[in-house]
């Protein structure tokens, strides 16, 4: 296949031209504001509903945690002052008693029971009640004390205890714009302008601090070439992995852009729909599997700026099964696998497919691009794809209803391995969990619901070795690449510190140097 570069010599040369039609700078825009673009809106800020990455990053910034990971992914005291396992079934958190919400009302015991609580009632649809469902009762003990007492040993309870913490009371909100939202965190809202930016003020009160920061300003551009030109023209100062791997070197050598690389955690797959007639067969996934040619495209459209992926878990992941086999981009042997499968191709090399697939996808370039690879790649074998391009919200609402053939998106930061149940178990359909494709596999169910519960290390390391294996037989999604975190920002910014999954909790410590105009 010969890969088409972004245009970004016809586009840059326009550049005059498209820069004068840019947005100005906000002349309301305060002194100390730091701005953040992002290439899909966050679509729920309320920390028991959101599931994209977008939303859960900003959403860190205005709710605190009982616990936080860290920057090597090891989880943390934040509200808990202190945290331990009572017995097999029972956690205790002792809580900070120098927290108050953005409102000045203290955060205690009872607002931690009423967020869990709330996330646990099915008649709110969090997404959490999947994760949760081992716990069997959240119980103040005092003012400043939480205990959780689990229906059985779970040995990733500590990252469920990463729930940003709402006030008791708080509604469920049915999107980005609605209620007020009141957290605890670094950040409070000040600004919701739906589908155009999140306005976040620094916390004069906040517990640990408050930010160098006066505030943060995530404006949504979908755009690629936009969004560098606005960095070129200083209406961004800061964009964590919304660049088009084409448009780096042109950064580098056109703006006054720092750019720091680093080896991330977030997992890019293909899903599919398994209640599909013909991608419920797995021969017919593993044939997709090999006709995708990876390695080209992390070449030449990610330009290096990923690796091929096995599984979700990266290498450096204590459960990493490294035995599992990758699928090499083998076209033969996908139409041998088709053939096998009973769909052989009708007309030899001639062009009618052996059958039809869609593929969803959203507007930016360089996902068009990656859609185009593989509708090129799968019709080599017989696969006709059809590509099917919306706006980011359209788009994640139809996968969330099953609205699909085949899609892309990607798994940000698994910290615990319990993640695959939230991902793979028959019980994790949408809105209880994240099983869009609707897998189903009841021995994968009891290795799920084992892992979970032993928690010895050794032990839960095997039972995982085996969940990988069965995940690399079965395939209810392919895997595609592991993304590396790229992060361009002016000079000025310091104290910025990346997270392998993309977090940008560390834009509480970042402060602007003397001189920098903002």
């Amino acid at each position: 296949m010969k890969f088409k570069p972004l245009s970004l010599f016809l586009s840059l040369w326009a550049g005059a031209s498209l820069t004068a039609c840019l947005p100005s700078p906000r002349p309301d825009r305060p002194h100390g504001y730091l701005v953040v673009a992002l290439e899909s809106h966050p679509t729920h800020l309320d920390p028991r509903y959101a599931t994209d990455a977008d939303s859960v990053r900003v959403s860190a910034l205005v709710f605190n945690s009982l616990l936080r990971p860290d920057a090597h992914s090891r989880f943390q005291p934040e509200l808990a002052e202190s945290w331990q396992l009572v017995d097999s079934t029972t956690y205790l958190f002792r809580l900070r008693k120098d927290v108050t919400f953005h409102d000045g009302r203290p955060l205690t015991a009872a607002d931690v029971r009423y967020t869990y609580e709330s996330a646990l009632d099915p008649a709110g649809r969090s997404p959490w009640r999947g994760p949760l469902q081992t716990v069997k009762a959240v119980e103040p003990v005092g003012a400043y004390g939480i205990r959780f007492r689990l229906r059985a040993p779970y040995a990733a309870f500590p990252e469920s205890a990463t729930l940003g913490i709402v006030p008791a009371g708080a509604p469920a909100p049915a999107s980005v714009g609605q209620n007020r939202l009141i957290g605890s965190g670094p950040f409070s809202v000040e600004e919701l302008a739906p589908g155009e930016r999140v306005v976040l003020k620094a916390n004069r009160s906040y517990w640990q601090g408050r930010p160098s920061l006066a505030g943060l300003v995530f404006k949504t551009i979908p755009d690629a070439i936009v969004r560098a030109l606005e960095f070129k023209k200083g209406t961004v100062d800061f964009i964590q992995n919304d660049i088009e791997p084409d448009m780096l070197p042109w950064l580098k050598g056109n703006t006054d852009a720092s750019v720091t690389t680093r080896q991330g955690s977030t997992f890019q797959y293909l899903g599919m729909n398994l209640d599909h007639p013909v991608l419920k067969i797995p021969e017919v996934r593993r044939a997709i599997a090999h006709a995708i040619d990876r390695k080209a495209i992390v070449r030449h459209l990610l330009k290096g700026l990923a690796a091929p992926a096995t599984g979700l878990l990266a290498p450096e992941h204590w459960a990493y099964e490294p035995s599992v086999p990758g699928f090499p981009h083998d076209p033969e042997q996908a139409k041998t696998l088709l053939d096998s499968a009973g769909f052989p191709d009708p007309d030899g090399d001639g062009p009618l497919p052996r059958f039809k697939l869609s593929y969803k996808t959203t507007t930016p370039d360089l996902r068009r691009r990656i859609a185009e690879a593989f509708k090129e790649q799968l019709g080599r074998v017989g696969i006709e794809l059809e590509v099917r391009t919306y706006e980011w919200g359209t788009f994640y609402g139809d996968i969330r209803k099953g609205n699909f053939h085949l899609y892309s998106l990607a798994w940000v930061g698994a910290i615990d391995p319990d993640v695959y149940f939230s991902l793979f178990h028959s019980q994790s359909f949408p809105p209880q969990g994240n099983n869009r494709g609707r897998y189903r596999n009841a021995e994968l169910d009891r290795l799920l619901e084992s892992g979970r519960r032993r928690l010895d290390l050794e032990e839960r390391r095997r039972i995982y070795s085996r969940v990988q294996k069965t995940l690399a037989l079965e395939l209810p999604i392919i895997p595609l690449w592991w993304v590396k975190n790229v992060v361009v920002m002016k000079p000025g910014i310091e104290g910025f510190v990346p997270y392998p999954d993309g977090h940008l909790i560390s834009l509480k410590k970042v402060s602007l140097s003397t001189g920098r105009s903002s």
